[in-house]
């Protein structure tokens, strides 16, 4: 009886110690970055190139709009991701969108978490840099606790995910501005 009692105390502890560090943690922050020897005009054109995202954000399976225009504040689209056997689907309303300079989105997986998530580009000495930031919400003190014990693995996901976005963007072949007819003809 007596080792229940302290298994019982230490069990209460432990849950005790998981919801604090939900309360005391009731977001994380995390964010990457990264340069390319490209025109931003090209990198924005990549990143926002539907048919290659999966080549840069692993384990999608679908992509739907839902609604809005695509590209403009307010478009709704649904990703379908799937780990390790289990489907999941988030909801990416953009917020605020200047072409070739920011982007910043929502994304809610309902029931489980909310991310402000936003994308940077800038031009240093010739160079695109690029800058992801993204705070992450859970739904719920259980998912604020979880999520408070996952920073490392959203950081890890995050760089992997900028990382295979610099490879498709230094490696593209894509001509996004093909020269008008007009133009052309005149060389």
């Amino acid at each position: 009886m007596k080792y229940l009692k302290y298994i019982l105390a230490l069990l209460a502890l432990l849950i005790l110690l998981f919801i604090g560090r939900g309360i005391l943690t009731p977001s994380i922050s995390y964010s990457s970055e990264f340069v390319v020897d490209k025109p931003i005009k090209e990198a924005w054109a990549v990143m926002n190139d539907e048919q290659k995202i999966t080549e840069w954000l692993k384990g999608i399976t679908n992509i739907e709009h839902v609604s809005g225009e695509k590209g403009t504040v307010g478009a709704v689209t649904r990703y379908t991701f799937n780990e390790n056997g289990e489907e999941s689907t988030i909801l990416e309303t953009i917020k605020t969108i200047r072409p070739e300079e920011h982007i910043s989105m929502d994304f809610v997986m309902q029931d489980v978490m909310i991310m402000d998530y936003k994308v940077d580009f800038s031009k240093k000495e010739g160079k695109t840099h690029i800058k992801s930031s993204t705070v992450t919400k859970g739904e719920g003190m259980f998912m604020r606790s979880m999520l408070s014990f996952m920073k490392g693995t959203m950081q890890t996901q995050e760089d992997e995910n900028m990382a295979n976005l610099k490879k498709l963007i230094e490696q593209n072949t894509t001509n996004y501005f093909p020269l008008p007819l007009e133009e052309t003809m005149e060389e």
